[in-house]
């Protein structure tokens, strides 16, 4: 599938705001553009303010594009009709915390058009689905912030979506359940939905998103797949030495512009993968032990790091 017939396409988007009458518009998106293909986890990521959000309201029909054009399963995001294929998780979601699990997932149902013979199954289907049918008949006012955010995922596929955009879905959680919405997300795709995530929590990012576009200040940075990402530049491997002579560390720095930290006879370093032989040679040359040789992954945090700093500069 090419990106004409991508399944979220955003084409030049421009958004302004006027904060009040009389003041100068503000632009929040700056012509951003991404795709997102059929069947993938798409992970959007930004800092706090970098537009996510604004994007994702565009997306939904929410606000308006002061400039561009974006769509959704090839319908212009203005119209409506196919919103009926779309599931939406906002990043705050409000729910009536007096119903229980089974009564907001049956007002959602009812609310987005399941028919009353099917309502009840499909209810049932879900939370069994997300975990929580043990706790089906107990008040959300009990629910946990996990509990709460996988009820707000069975909300967004009541209808049986197509295609699921999550905003945050992690904010707020703890390990265990950052976890068990990680594996709901995985299994959205197995059952084969497109997703797509807005969030800033990296190591998420890397761990689902088949592909991920970064946007700072308004403006996409880089998108592409993550594989690609994180096999940027030239491969480096992580060092660490032993019993290292007091001049062997310049020495490493100048001949092979090793990147260097340590305290005492013990040095660790990176190095370009092809001068890790020529520096193994030389600590062992000089009397040092080498401890451990590691190849250095690029993480998509460094590359997310270079794009906010990169920014502060233009």
């Amino acid at each position: 599938m090419d990106a004409a017939d991508a399944i979220v396409r955003v084409e030049n988007v421009v958004k302004d705001f006027r904060p009040s009458f009389g003041l100068r518009s503000r632009r929040v998106l700056h012509g951003i553009s991404f795709d997102v293909q059929d069947g993938e986890i798409f992970g959007f990521v930004g800092p706090n303010g970098a537009g996510k959000t604004t994007t994702l309201k565009v997306l939904m029909g929410l606000i308006r594009a002061s400039q561009g054009h974006a769509t959704i399963l090839g319908c212009d995001v203005r119209e409506t009709a196919f919103r009926q294929h779309v599931g939406f998780l906002p990043e705050n979601p409000y729910f009536y915390d007096y119903l229980t699990g089974r009564e907001i997932l049956s007002f959602y149902a009812k609310l987005s058009g399941v028919a009353s013979r099917a309502r009840e199954g499909r209810v049932s289907e879900l939370l069994d689905w997300v975990g929580l049918s043990a706790a089906a008949d107990a008040r959300l006012r009990t629910y946990s912030k996990g509990m709460l955010q996988r009820v707000g995922i069975a909300q967004a596929l009541v209808h049986e979506p197509k295609v699921v955009f999550l905003d945050e879905p992690m904010s707020g959680l703890d390990p265990i359940g950052r976890k068990e919405i990680r594996d709901l997300i995985l299994r959205l795709r197995d059952e084969g939905k497109t997703v797509f995530m807005c969030t800033h929590i990296l190591p998420d990012v890397e761990m689902l998103c088949d592909r991920v576009a970064i946007i700072v200040e308004g403006r996409v940075r880089h998108a592409g797949a993550t594989d690609a990402f994180l096999g940027e530049g030239e491969p480096e491997a992580d060092l660490v030495l032993a019993a290292v002579p007091a001049d062997l560390p310049a020495q490493l720095e100048e001949l092979y512009a090793a990147s260097l930290r340590g305290h005492g006879d013990r040095l660790e370093l990176r190095v370009r993968e092809k001068f890790v032989q020529d520096v193994l040679q030389a600590t062992l040359g000089a009397g040092g032990h080498v401890v451990s040789v590691t190849p250095h992954r690029t993480s998509l945090e460094s590359i997310f790091l270079h794009a906010v700093e990169e920014s502060s500069r233009c």
